[in-house]
């Protein structure tokens, strides 16, 4: 019986996919940048304020330990618009190399019953809109948007873990440790 649970349970995978594929790395190890971000909720999304610090709480941590950028400035906006970004880019007024637009989707824990001989299969789900303009252009040079997945049978996850998750999902879907030139699959 243990060795079925184990088996059953120990099964964890991870998941992104890009949209459109594939895209350059927006990560370049010798600029700095402005990181813009906002959540776009849907109507009945429930735990708002801890999906939104364990957001912020995510990108900072990325920001701080992935090496995507020499220097970064982290700015939660209420909404991303075209307008909003350029009035930002010309606020920056010349000080970063790039200015990224992160417009957060989905944070949250997922769990689907009797899917599977486990009966629970859970995790995470993190889904972002990025955009990449590169000052004093207000111009995007390219946007994508990234799904990550994490879990598996009997996996189930809460709002504790979502700023880790945030930032694993960050790590794999602008994948700070290629050259920025490499594409994203």
């Amino acid at each position: 019986m243990a060795a079925a649970c184990t088996v059953l349970i120990g099964c964890v995978t991870t998941t992104v996919s890009v949209t459109p594929s594939p895209q350059t790395s927006v990560c370049d190890s010798g600029a700095s940048a402005l990181v813009l971000w906002a959540p776009q909720w849907r109507p009945d999304q429930k735990d708002v304020l801890e999906r939104e610090a364990a957001a912020e709480a995510g990108l900072k941590g990325f920001l701080q330990s992935s090496g995507c950028f020499a220097r970064s400035q982290l700015r939660r906006l209420s909404g991303i618009t075209p307008s909003v970004v350029a009035t930002e880019i010309a606020s920056a007024n010349g000080r970063f190399n790039k200015v990224i637009a992160i417009t957060l989707r989905e944070l949250g824990p997922v769990i689907t019953l009797l899917s599977s001989p486990a009966l629970i299969e859970g995790g995470t789900e993190v889904v972002l809109q990025v955009a990449e303009h590169i000052p004093p252009s207000e111009v995007q040079t390219q946007s994508f948007t990234f799904h990550w997945q994490s879990g598996g049978p009997g996996v189930i996850k809460g709002v504790a873990s979502l700023s880790q998750d945030m930032q694993a999902s960050l790590v794999k879907g602008l994948q700070p440790n290629k050259l920025h030139t490499e594409p994203l699959h």
